[in-house]
């Protein structure tokens, strides 16, 4: 482990590609997030904060302490930032629908905000913003709505969180970095 003193003791960060399951082993045979990590990651417990499913790649935090962890992942307590392409020709009205939620039966999925940032064909591009990650949470979200033009359910074709709370993803695909001690108290603040 990087002994450094300005690094964090409590908080590391990785950038999750595709293809990769977020769990410390797998039934099947999978890559997991820790086949990109230090064994030493594996052997001292750090548990991933959160999920991202196998299709989506960006952001992923790891800790060692149960109380970051839940402070975290505690709904409506930390704001997640995603990019996403979405198949299908996003309206003004999908977006008010997104704010306003959607049943499903995991619950109500929702987001906070979402800006339209790029078109590409009869695709879309999107920031969304959440404060809870129930499972798929986006994907079910977006695929709860259709297409106007060709009355088909929107898909999420890609999926990339960005930033959690304030600490922003700024590390190449499939690499990982201790959080500094400054990035680990500015992240905390106000959460536990």
């Amino acid at each position: 482990m990087d002994k450094k003193t300005n690094n964090s003791k409590k908080l590391l960060a990785l950038h999750k590609p595709k293809g990769y399951v977020v769990t410390r082993s797998d039934e099947l045979g999978r890559k997991t997030v820790y086949d990109l990590l230090p064994e030493w990651v594996f052997q001292d417990g750090w548990m991933p904060i959160g999920r991202l499913d196998l299709e989506s790649k960006g952001l992923l935090l790891f800790t060692t302490d149960g109380k970051v962890g839940n402070a975290l992942t505690k709904p409506k307590n930390c704001i997640k930032v995603y990019d996403i392409w979405v198949r299908g020709h996003v309206t003004d009205e999908h977006i008010a629908t997104a704010m306003r939620g959607v049943q499903s039966i995991h619950g109500l999925l929702k987001a906070l905000e979402v800006e339209k940032i790029g078109m590409g064909g009869a695709k879309t591009r999107l920031r969304v913003k959440i404060d809870e990650g129930k499972n798929r949470h986006i994907r079910r979200l977006f695929g709860a709505m259709k297409d106007p033009k060709f009355a088909t359910p929107l898909k999420v074709l890609e999926l990339k969180r960005v930033s959690i709370g304030n600490f922003e993803l700024n590390i190449e695909s499939g690499k990982w970095r201790h959080l500094s001690l400054e990035e680990e108290k500015n992240l905390m603040k106000n959460l536990i």
